[in-house]
């Protein structure tokens, strides 16, 4: 029992980073209806953005969190409006190639100036108790209760907001939306900043957590957290959410029980199950096809 809850307590921990970048593409998706793979990506520069501040300027936690996810957050700007803006009208694949391709150029990029992996500094000072067995760590509290945070302001935003209310407006149509003076560029551009952002906050976290990044350390995890969106309902934010803690938590059980090489055919075993059976996530819908 104690050796579960232990268990437990991490997959809290890695759900949270998915579910973070999970956002990220939730949220491109619900907005342009296209999945925007470079994000693993942004997630990646997130981590080395925190590795720079924290040598450069020597900063803690929080300043270098929120360095992180400004810097990223303009990133994902700059790229929707060069990269993804003119493709709007063009055809879907066409999009998906051109995210594709602005992952391989971060990548690569990263690699111009860190061609080897490097070690992170610890910015929070990581304290562990025992409490009735289980090993509880300062850095594990942080993760989750910061990540968790993020989350239940990025719903308020969403749900409780002008902005958000604006968000939601262009989600469900593009076409009548300009007609009420909502200025949809402004819109798409600001939902790229949040989802982008929260992806950088995820960059900086993992790196406390796991204190070595590497330019291509994104790939995998950011299909993870796409993973994740699609289990929880692309399109659907606390689906997201939901899917995130899922990935987390089979991925955790699947390395405690089993031989931990299991963990990523188990992770895409789990997506394909779920497209079969429930090919919208466990809280998305089927979009209504406008005639």
């Amino acid at each position: 029992m104690i050796y579960i809850l232990q268990q437990s307590l991490n997959a809290l921990q890695l759900g949270s980073i998915y579910a973070l970048i999970a956002l990220g593409y939730t949220m491109v998706y619900g907005i342009l209806t296209m999945i925007n793979f470079a994000h693993g990506d942004l997630f990646m520069v997130g981590a080395f953005f925190g590795f720079m501040a924290a040598l450069a300027f020597k900063l803690p936690f929080i300043p270098t969190l929120l360095i992180s996810m400004i810097g990223v957050g303009l990133l994902g700007v700059a790229i929707e409006r060069v990269a993804y803006k003119p493709l709007r009208q063009a055809p879907r694949v066409s999009a998906i190639i051109t995210a594709l391709g602005v992952g391989i150029f971060l990548e690569n990029l990263t690699l111009v100036f860190y061609p080897y992996p490097q070690s992170v500094p610890q910015l929070l000072q990581n304290i562990t108790w025992t409490i009735g067995g289980v090993t509880v760590s300062s850095l594990q509290i942080i993760i989750i209760l910061m990540s968790l945070g993020l989350m239940v302001l990025l719903d308020f935003i969403v749900r409780r907001t002008m902005v958000g209310m604006a968000m939601r407006a262009v989600s469900w149509d593009k076409t009548i939306v300009p007609l009420m003076g909502v200025p949809v560029n402004l819109v798409i551009s600001i939902t790229f900043a949040i989802g982008t952002s929260l992806g950088g906050a995820a960059g900086v976290m993992y790196s406390q957590a796991f204190p070595v990044i590497d330019p291509y350390m994104g790939i995998m995890i950011g299909w993870k957290a796409f993973i994740s969106a699609v289990v929880g309902g692309i399109g659907n934010i606390r689906g997201a959410m939901i899917g995130g803690f899922i990935l987390g938590g089979v991925e955790i059980m699947v390395a405690a029980f089993l031989p931990s090489t299991y963990r990523d055919f188990v992770a895409f075993t789990l997506l394909l199950v779920l497209l079969i059976f429930r090919p919208y996530g466990i809280l998305g819908q089927p979009r209504p096809q406008k005639v």
